[in-house]
């Protein structure tokens, strides 16, 4: 099957991409952060896919490194996920966020992407936890409180995207913890990167 594209940026629509390949503009769905760092049309670009096949038709899903097709891939295995969900996972949580979730049992992280229900946060975290290498126990994994989802709620309102919420929330001191100054601390970094 398809395994990668590699390609000019011929259109950017919402929730997909229009590569311009061999003489053929092929739509690749992909995550809101690949489309947050497309960089216009025009530009060249690979990407990792995953082909779906059914009745109706073709559909390909495309990522721009094989770690976010991988979870992709193992997204669309659990029960009650389907390809929009699980782009709609990518989109929004980066995979340490999300296998620091997993390893911590954090079902209100993931309740928080548009689409996901506390039902279906359960069956993600089950199906997940012994698909994915969580690491040790011990291993340093961003752990997300609910005052740095409000922060990051707060930034992407803003119009930031959820990658660089996340890296500003990194250079926020942790003695910092009312969600106010957190957020401007955060705004002050997004300022000066």
């Amino acid at each position: 099957m398809i395994a990668s594209l590699a390609g000019t940026v011929q259109k950017i629509e919402s929730g997909s991409l229009i590569l311009h390949v061999g003489g053929v503009g092929i739509r690749v769905y992909v995550p809101r952060t690949v489309l947050e760092d497309v960089g216009g049309v025009g530009r060249r670009m690979t990407l990792h896919t995953h082909l779906l096949v059914r009745e109706d038709g073709l559909t390909l899903y495309g990522f721009e490194n094989e770690e976010d097709l991988q979870l992709f891939e193992v997204l669309l295995g659990v029960n009650g996920v389907g390809p929009k969900v699980a782009l709609s996972i990518l989109g929004t949580l980066s995979p340490e966020l999300l296998k620091s979730a997993i390893m911590r049992e954090e079902t209100a992280v993931l309740q928080r992407v548009p689409g996901i229900g506390k039902k279906t946060a359960e069956r993600i975290m089950f199906h997940l936890r012994d698909k994915l290498d969580l690491g040790s126990p011990t291993t340093a994994l961003p752990l997300v409180s609910d005052v740095d989802a409000d922060v990051i709620d707060i930034l992407t309102g803003l119009g930031f995207s959820i990658v660089e919420a996340q890296a500003a929330l990194q250079h926020v001191p942790r003695e910092v913890t009312a969600i106010d100054e957190r957020v401007q601390a955060a705004l002050q970094y997004l300022d000066q990167s």
